[in-house]
């Protein structure tokens, strides 16, 4: 069984995957500040200066005020509906979506070419037969 398991863990396919889980929990954390830290705050402005993070609904509120912070709501124990993190959450999964898309498409871009390459190849050079059957059949359409 520990032989099992070495050969397991040591195939190469085992390694791509580890690497690209951890290339991909990188781009992740990337992506969430580019919608944070880039995106999200111009758009704020736009509608504004109000901040995503900040949308949310009090369901239960146990303190019988209203909240002005999604802070100060969760600080209170209040149940609260986070539609502004949602939002913040769709556009990440939508730029990881449309960036996977495009790694992808790309790889069936280059795996076709390389299909097309390989189903279609070169015509090989006449032997010396042929080439002097080919100038034979040229020089009897010459004569007519």
């Amino acid at each position: 069984m520990l032989k099992e398991f070495k050969e397991f863990a040591v195939k190469g396919n085992m390694l791509d995957m580890a690497v690209g889980i951890i290339i991909g929990a990188a781009f992740g954390t990337i992506i969430k500040s580019l919608v944070d830290d880039v995106i999200m705050p111009p758009i704020g402005m736009m509608l504004g200066g109000v901040d995503f993070k900040e949308f949310f609904l009090t369901l239960g509120d146990p303190a019988g005020a209203p909240f002005t912070t999604l802070a100060a709501a969760q600080e209170a124990g209040a149940v609260t509906i986070n539609y502004g993190l949602f939002i913040n959450a769709l556009i990440s999964f939508i730029i990881v979506a449309f960036a996977v898309f495009m790694v992808v498409r790309s790889f069936n871009r280059m795996k076709k070419e390389e299909e097309v390459a390989e189903e279609a190849p070169a015509e090989p050079e006449p032997t010396a037969e042929e080439t002097l059957l080919t100038e034979i059949r040229d020089l009897l359409k010459a004569q007519g």
